[in-house]
């Protein structure tokens, strides 16, 4: 599919390895991760560096997410004290938040934990969605 990039499992590994290894020396209140990609990450994050899983982001908190692409979702938090952002695959160079790559703007990702059957109306209905705005 044109400009649709599907992410495997071992590269879903190797963001978490990245992300503990950044964030291994710091203290935090906690992870969070924005349902539903951040979700996944926030899981696999909070196992590795042994940190609670947070309900909703608190100040101290590293606060994670799939993919910044509007920075609707990431925006958010951007007031909460102390809080440190990152996100897997960033559409626009990172200001505040940290990413592990920086990707092209009208790639479509599929991420492992989605179905590829479901992708292109995923794109669709996200594409609706952005024209509102």
């Amino acid at each position: 599919m044109k400009n649709m990039r599907i992410l495997s499992w071992d590269e879903f590994d190797y963001c978490i390895q990245s992300i503990s290894v950044l964030y291994d020396s710091q203290e935090f209140s906690g992870v969070y991760g924005f349902p539903r990609g951040g979700l996944c990450l926030a899981v696999a994050v909070s196992h590795s560096l042994r940190i609670p899983l947070l309900n909703e982001p608190k100040p101290n908190a590293l606060v994670v997410d799939d993919v910044y692409d509007t920075g609707l979702t990431l925006n958010q938090v951007r007031k909460i004290p102390d809080i440190k952002a990152f996100v897997w695959l960033s559409k626009v160079e990172p200001k505040w938040w940290n990413a592990l790559e920086i990707s092209n703007s009208e790639e479509w990702f599929v991420f492992p934990w989605e179905a590829q059957e479901f992708a292109m109306k995923d794109k669709e209905d996200f594409q609706k969605m952005r024209s509102k705005i």
